[in-house]
């Protein structure tokens, strides 16, 4: 399958609390999405990869995502090296994006900038003809996404442009919290992390608010960018 659109994050949970209602926006406007999970999250204090997966599956169907894969590097350990760009080359030709969304290019999670800068160079290396990789036996030919995007995690980081999202902040919500291990729950008896607290959770939509309230919508969420941004006309811009 073709996709207009693959998001990838470090985690399981980090795309829907990045860019949730963007790719719930577009799948509306009929775009083909997927997510790519680089690991399990197997080193989250709560929970277990087990139920990360199962929560990963029920966040995919909340969003519309058309397909969901996870490519099972170490979480905490994976590198930036040519074992690891292969697999996500892989990834990438198999799906032929036009757009990839990736990680924050800084944030508190030292997962997050690898991720970030592990999936941009492969998306490179994915356009160069004597890179050869096949998916069982057969040949891929080269691929690379016309834009890659960085989202926004922990950090406050400026964004080089928001996109309106004004009537899919619920669906992103409802996105996250099918990840009912990881984020705010009272009555849990495992230990409190900094994505466990009550503040957390209502960060995800008070900034997303903001954003808004800076561009004149009801929310929006933002992007950062590696090369300027083109439109074909002022009229684009609103």
């Amino acid at each position: 399958m073709k996709l207009d659109i693959l998001a990838f994050g470090a985690h399981p949970d980090d795309v829907e609390l990045s860019c949730g209602a963007t790719l719930a926006k577009e799948i509306k406007a009929g775009k083909k999405v997927g997510i790519i999970d680089l690991t399990r999250g197997e080193l989250g204090t709560r929970g277990s990869a087990a139920i990360r997966d199962q929560e990963a599956i029920a966040a995919k169907d909340i969003l519309g995502v058309h397909v969901r894969e996870n490519l099972n590097f170490s979480d905490g350990f994976f590198i930036n090296d040519k074992e690891h760009q292969l697999e996500i080359i892989k990834t990438i030709r198999k799906y032929q994006p036009e757009i990839v969304l990736c990680n924050a290019i800084d944030d508190r999670h030292i997962d997050h900038p690898k991720g970030s800068k592990l999936v941009s160079d492969a998306c490179f290396l994915s356009g160069l003809l004597k890179i050869v990789t096949s998916i069982e036996g057969v040949e891929q030919n080269k691929w690379r996404p016309k834009q890659v995007y960085h989202y926004i995690q922990w950090k406050n980081i400026e964004p080089d442009f928001v996109v309106d999202v004004t009537g899919f902040l619920e669906t992103k919500i409802a996105a996250v919290k099918a990840y009912t291990s990881q984020f705010y729950d009272p009555s849990s008896k495992e230990a409190e992390t900094p994505i466990t607290s009550k503040n957390f959770i209502d960060s995800i939509q008070y900034r997303a608010q903001d954003l808004g309230r800076l561009i004149g919508v009801e929310a929006a969420e933002g992007y950062t960018v590696e090369r300027y941004v083109a439109v074909r006309s002022l009229q684009d811009l609103i």
